[in-house]
């Protein structure tokens, strides 16, 4: 008779006890995580769609794309830029000046002793102003103050913030403090209010200063010098014309012809961010297949396979694609729907669109604010956040309820371990008193055979 293993035996019963509940357990376990790992991969789609829609909606570039190109322009212009917000148009444009950046510097400064140097008052050209302490100067505690450390104490005060920039300039043997106005234009004009300075020679000094460069906001005339507009702004990249962007690099000489500005609409960009759309669209569409796919050939269905929320999801996208607006639809512009699913952007027919109705695309697609959206952006939006509001979404509400189950299997599977453990170490006694049984009856059986033999 074969010699009984207790162990052996009653893991493999108790294997069996609970083999069925711990398959359901497994089975349900899986689902969970699979339906979790699928949320998520939904999340990370619509997401990145979502970012897609708010490049695509931004007021400041709009669908349909400008272009500005300069003539008669010369070094005056270096560059110019138009965003959607442009009206086409040529203007006609006159470089008067340019903004220009403060700089005074000061020279023959003395090192001087801590104790001379008293509150400095810098004067901003907006009528603020801050202070400067210069007894605290004295970084390397040799009892002087020097040139550098005036510097670090401007560009250091508590008020500064960038507004004066302060520093040294070595020529021959010579040190100045130069000090610059943080930004460009008038406003950013300075002046040093030295009378809290001990009488000496650092307050002679900086009483003084020599401008290198005076403030000036940059002037430019819509039409010819004198007679058009007077445009003045502070930075030498000039956007008072709405959607117009223009680089100034220097005036133009008095009484020569104004440059030109021609600011129309550019097929090649609108093109290309329709068809940033068309990728986006279909990047989310091929998410959608995976997680939706039918198993074949032995491979399992995904997670959303049969899954009626997400199919409606679907169905509201495509929906959001057809829509109307103001007589028009994507399809008029070139956009089509393929059987499955995806678009696709035929830019010959977008180009005749544009050329008939420019103004109808950017109405099509409208945009995706929280109080303003529509068209055809604000539907897809709205389809998108009924999923992944953080709050209130699909997704978050799905998620909540896969984890609400994978917290009653982790329970349900600690009460099956416990089963286990109480049906094993049940078969263990059993087994362990049979196999003590097996023991006996074989030193019995031993026993007569020993004591035939001797007879």
């Amino acid at each position: 008779m074969a010699e009984i293993d207790p162990t052996s035996m009653a893991s493999q019963l108790a294997n069996l006890y609970v083999a069925s509940a711990q398959k359901q357990l497994t089975t349900q376990s899986q689902a969970a995580q699979s339906t979790s790992t699928a949320l998520t991969k939904l999340q990370s789609a619509l997401s990145a769609f979502e970012t897609a829609l708010g490049g695509l909606a931004s007021r400041s570039t709009g669908v349909v794309q400008r272009s500005a190109t300069l003539s008669g322009a010369g070094t005056a212009i270096t560059a110019a830029k138009a965003t959607a917000q442009a009206a086409p148009g040529s203007y006609q444009l006159f470089v008067e000046q340019v903004a220009t950046v403060h700089q005074v510097a000061f020279e023959d400064l003395p090192a001087v002793p801590v104790a001379l140097g008293g509150p400095l008052v810098v004067q901003l050209g907006d009528g603020t102003s801050f202070s400067v302490d210069l007894t605290m100067a004295d970084q390397n505690s040799d009892g002087t103050i020097s040139h550098a450390e005036i510097a670090r104490a401007i560009n250091m005060a508590e008020d500064n913030g960038g507004k004066v920039v302060a520093s040294t300039v070595t020529s021959g043997s010579q040190t100045h403090l130069v000090l610059g106005a943080g930004s460009s234009g008038a406003a950013g004009a300075f002046t040093l209010d030295a009378s809290g300075l001990p009488d000496g020679a650092l307050k002679t000094a900086l009483s003084g200063g020599r401008q290198l460069v005076a403030a000036q906001d940059a002037v430019v005339w819509l039409g010819a010098q004198g007679t058009g507009i007077r445009l003045q702004q502070a930075s030498n990249t000039f956007t008072a014309i709405e959607g117009v962007t223009l680089t100034l690099a220097q005036p133009m000489a008095s009484g020569s012809a104004p440059a030109t500005v021609t600011v129309a609409n550019d097929n090649s960009a609108t093109t290309e961010k329709l068809q940033s759309f068309v990728t986006a669209y279909n990047a989310l569409e091929k998410a959608l297949d995976e997680l939706t796919a039918y198993g074949k050939d032995g491979t399992a269905s995904a997670a959303f396979a049969s899954d009626t929320g997400v199919r409606n999801l679907r169905s509201r996208l495509a929906n959001a694609l057809r829509m109307d607006v103001d007589g028009v639809r994507l399809m008029d512009f070139g956009i089509k729907t393929s059987r499955d699913g995806s678009i696709s952007l035929d830019s010959a027919k977008l180009d005749k669109a544009l050329a008939a109705n420019p103004d109808k695309l950017d109405a099509l697609f409208g945009n995706t604010g929280l109080t303003t959206a529509s068209g055809v952006l604000g539907a897809l939006q709205s389809v998108s956040d009924s999923w992944t509001d953080t709050s209130q979404g699909q997704i978050k509400r799905r998620q909540d309820s896969v984890q609400v189950t994978q917290k009653r299997i982790t329970q349900r599977q600690d009460r099956l371990e416990l089963q286990y453990e109480n049906a094993y170490q049940r078969y263990l006694a059993q087994f362990t008193q049979l196999q003590n049984l097996q023991s006996q009856m074989s030193e019995t059986s031993n026993l007569f055979s020993s004591l035939s033999t001797t007879t």
